[in-house]
């Protein structure tokens, strides 16, 4: 535990959860602050589909953006949807994390257009994918509340998913594979993490049986003294 005097639980909860996606932030920013500041181009590093030299790129294309506002649009949506897929999802946050990271990447090396692909964007739509569907899915509470906090927050990127123009300067195949593979995983982990309660009638039969059986066994000793009144009576 990285967190433990003096806090309550929610707060160490709420600081685990935010630990891991605010050390990724960071190091996402000082690459671009790097490559801005050298005035280097980190471009070869992001994914050229089919490449196999360029197979690498599934790995350090998050850390690649184009400009100032590229990267701080990405921020934001991925810090805070790590942070929920960490504070809900904690027993299976990394796990979904590591393999939407992975496999975003990899399905966009081989369904991208031939070109350059930079930016974390994949790995955000696996995760809003993966937040959505699963709370519908599982069918708890909270978690479908999440589900529509994203659908309400980031509705809107499902529209990014699909070409709108010849050169569309947006890697939609990206987002594509991102999606993909958050819809993927929310099937494949439902029955792990955080699960609806399960109500558990048999007990409440049990009682209700008990209770039955309580009132009957009453009725005969009463019928019982009844009995025995009728006869002293004729006595």
């Amino acid at each position: 535990m990285l967190f433990k005097s003096g806090l309550s639980d929610f707060k160490r909860q709420f600081l685990h959860a935010v630990f891991v996606p605010i050390i990724i932030s960071v190091v996402i920013i000082l690459s671009f602050v790097l490559e801005k500041g050298m005035g280097w181009n980190f471009y070869t590093l992001g994914v050229y589909p089919r490449r196999i030299e360029n197979l690498s790129g599934i790995f350090t294309l998050v850390f690649v953006h184009s400009g100032w506002s590229h990267l701080a649009n990405n921020i934001v949506s991925f810090l805070l949807l790590s942070s929920c897929l960490s504070f809900f999802y904690r027993q299976i946050a990394l796990k979904i994390l590591f393999i939407s990271y992975v496999f975003s990447g990899l399905i966009l090396w081989v369904i991208g257009r031939d070109s350059w692909h930079i930016g974390v964007s994949g790995l955000i739509y696996s995760l809003a994918f993966f937040l959505f569907f699963s709370g519908v899915i599982r069918k708890h509470v909270p978690l479908i509340a999440i589900s529509f906090i994203v659908a309400f927050s980031y509705g809107s990127m499902v529209w990014h998913i699909f070409p709108w123009e010849v050169h569309d300067p947006i890697s939609w195949e990206g987002h594509l594979s991102g999606g993909v593979v958050g819809l993927i995983l929310s099937i494949i982990y439902r029955n792990e993490g955080p699960q609806k309660p399960v109500v558990n009638w048999d007990e409440d039969d049990e009682e209700d049986e008990e209770n039955e059986n309580f009132e009957d066994d009453n009725s005969s000793v009463e019928d019982e003294k009844s009995d025995e009144n009728s006869n002293s009576a004729l006595r």
